[in-house]
């Protein structure tokens, strides 16, 4: 097993032959890491975590601690991570917070430098997660989103799948599948170039433009826009936001407000693949 003789290692830790554990890592006795799973230096590990194989997880990572709460009274805090993905420097993942509840992290999802996912929170698959943003508490974010630098996320909120959020955005409702936000929780068109990436039909493109224009560009409540929407048989990937949005919670993001319509939209990023 290629334990750094300075890495700290509880022994009840349990931790895969082939894993490796780097200079000054700590690791903690309800611990448990996968095939490959690369730990580097100074990455500490606490709580009833389990990682999965082939992840890396650079310097300074904290993975697995207790929230940021303060009602926590103590209780074990859970977190399992799948395989494949990569925490850059310094990122935390917090544990659960609700009795019994976990924090998820998916597979083949990339954590920029300085990233946060908070208590409790679901993060699907190939997700892309930029440079210091930061995800509350009960946050979900589903598969294949790209989430760029300095985004803020409410906690309880929803980023649907293929969604892309500009740098320095602020969340603060949900934000429906397949759509560009940006700005205070503004939605300003539909992540063509993710729709591209991730192999969606032409035929189901046209279908999710047709229902961006129910939902923003004629402005319709979200009742009336549903009743549109479900009126007639739809591809697979508008049924999926429909019932995205008939489970929202705390609402979806509104459009772009008419004081920005004249600004450039951003750019999509090429750091990641999505």
């Amino acid at each position: 097993m290629p334990i750094h003789p300075t890495a700290v290692v509880d022994p009840n830790a349990q931790i895969d032959p082939t894993a490796e554990i780097g200079p000054f890592a700590s690791i903690g006795p309800n611990v448990t890491i996968g095939a490959r799973t690369q730990v580097m230096s100074h990455a500490f590990l606490e709580g009833h975590t389990t990682i999965g194989e082939d992840n890396k997880i650079y310097p300074g990572a904290v993975i697995g601690t207790p929230p940021q709460h303060l009602g926590w009274a103590g209780a074990p805090t859970y977190t399992v991570i799948g395989d494949r993905n990569t925490f850059r420097e310094y990122v935390t993942i917090h544990g659960s917070y609700v009795q019994g509840g976990r924090t998820l992290i998916g597979n083949d999802n990339y954590f920029m430098a300085n990233a946060h996912v908070g208590h409790d929170s679901v993060v699907g698959h190939n997700v892309t997660i930029a440079n210091a943003s930061m995800l509350g508490g009960h946050v979900e974010v589903q598969d294949r989103c790209f989430i760029s630098g300095l985004v803020g996320v409410h906690q309880f909120c929803r980023v649907g799948r293929l969604v892309m959020i500009a740098g320095v955005a602020r969340i603060t409702r949900d934000v429906p599948p397949y759509m560009m936000a940006y700005g205070d929780s503004e939605v300003i068109g539909i992540n063509l170039v993710g729709l591209r990436r991730a192999g969606i039909s032409a035929a189901s493109q046209a279908e999710i433009k047709k229902a961006y224009r129910v939902l923003y560009d004629e402005r319709r409540s979200l009742p009336a826009a549903l009743k549109i929407l479900k009126a007639v048989p739809r591809s697979p990937e508008v049924q999926h936001l429909i019932a995205f949005l008939e489970s929202s919670k705390r609402g979806i993001c509104g459009g772009l407000r008419s004081s920005r319509k004249g600004e450039a939209p951003p750019e999509p990023s090429d750091a990641k693949v999505i």
